[in-house]
């Protein structure tokens, strides 16, 4: 439940982000990514610090920890890594904004149309980036959560079994 939890706000992060023929660089989307790099900045400090608080607990009640709870640990650390790519992407694409903010107070030419585009399109690629690298995490955290969830069902007894009985 916790990793699709997770998995979950990881998702809502990324469907928050603008599709690529969405993007029209402006305070609109210096506002979203202003609350899409809280969000996941929280999300990547819940990570660090679950993940943290879970290393203590198997080094202090190491027969307590079940290979569930171990597992749990490892993919929410895991999940770590695209997370804080994500959040790295997102880093590039305000900068990506702020010099297309920049580029919009100087005079318009030829090689400033051509740089303007330029940046749009790196702009365009880092969020993509980002949604990619949260796409991945959230997908690792819904497998392993599923590989988690799913127990052998017993097998059935064969009629050979059933009379030895």
């Amino acid at each position: 439940m916790l990793l699709h939890d997770v998995a979950d706000r990881i998702n809502t992060v990324a469907d928050h982000l603008p599709l690529p023929d969405q993007v029209h660089p402006g305070p609109g989307l210096s506002e979203i990514l202003d609350d899409e790099v809280r969000h996941l900045a929280r999300l990547l400090g819940y990570l660090a610090g679950e993940s943290a608080f879970r290393h203590r607990a198997t080094d202090r009640y190491p027969h307590r920890v079940t290979p569930s709870q171990r597992r749990t640990a490892l993919a929410l650390a895991h999940a770590a890594e695209p997370a804080g790519a994500a959040l790295a992407a997102l880093g590039g694409a305000i900068q990506c904004l702020g010099i297309l903010a920049d580029l919009s107070h100087q005079g318009s030419n030829r090689a400033s149309n051509r740089t303007v585009a330029t940046v749009h399109q790196h702009l365009v690629d880092r969020l993509a980036e980002s949604r990619a690298h949260l796409a991945r995490a959230a997908k690792h955290l819904r497998t392993a959560a599923d590989v988690r969830s799913i127990r052998p069902a017993p097998t059935p007894p064969t009629a050979a079994t059933a009379r030895t009985r």
